[in-house]
C-alpha cells in the first residue's frame, strides 16, 4: 500500500496545484539565439519563480529534464520536489514563439506521487 506524502506536505503541493490551474500559468522567456531555445535549468528557475508567483507560496524545487526548444506544440514535463521528497509533475508546452521570445503555459499535474523513501 502507497504511503501518502506528509499532510503539510500534500497540502503545499495541493496549493500549488490548485493556484496553477486556476490562475491558468503561462510564461515568456526571451533568448537571444538564431533558433529560440531555453536551458533546463533556466526553465526551472522560470517555472519555479512562476509558480511562487501564482501560488504566493514560496518558491519551489523544481528540475526538468531537458532544454525547451522554441517551437510551438513542443512539450517537457518538469518535477516539483516537497521538502518531504514527494513530487508534483508540471507539464510546460510551448503556446507561440515571438522573434526571440517563447511563451509556455504551465500545468501542474492533479496528485502528488509520494516519496520514494515512503514506500
Amino acid at each position: 500500500m502507497p504511503l501518502l506524502p506528509s499532510p503539510a506536505a500534500a497540502r503545499t503541493l495541493a496549493a500549488i496545484a490548485t493556484g496553477v490551474l486556476l490562475a491558468g500559468c503561462s510564461a515568456s522567456v526571451s533568448v537571444g539565439k538564431s533558433e529560440p531555445k531555453l536551458s533546463a535549468d533556466e526553465l526551472a528557475t522560470t517555472v519555479a519563480g512562476k509558480l511562487a508567483d501564482t501560488t504566493g507560496r514560496p518558491t519551489p524545487d523544481i528540475t526538468c529534464p531537458e532544454d525547451l526548444r522554441g517551437k510551438v506544440g513542443t512539450a517537457t514535463r518538469c518535477t516539483l520536489t516537497a521538502d518531504d521528497g514527494s513530487t508534483l509533475g508540471v507539464s510546460v508546452t510551448v503556446t507561440s514563439v515571438e522573434g526571440n521570445t517563447i511563451n509556455f503555459d504551465i500545468k501542474a499535474d492533479d496528485a502528488a506521487s509520494p516519496s520514494p523513501a515512503a514506500n
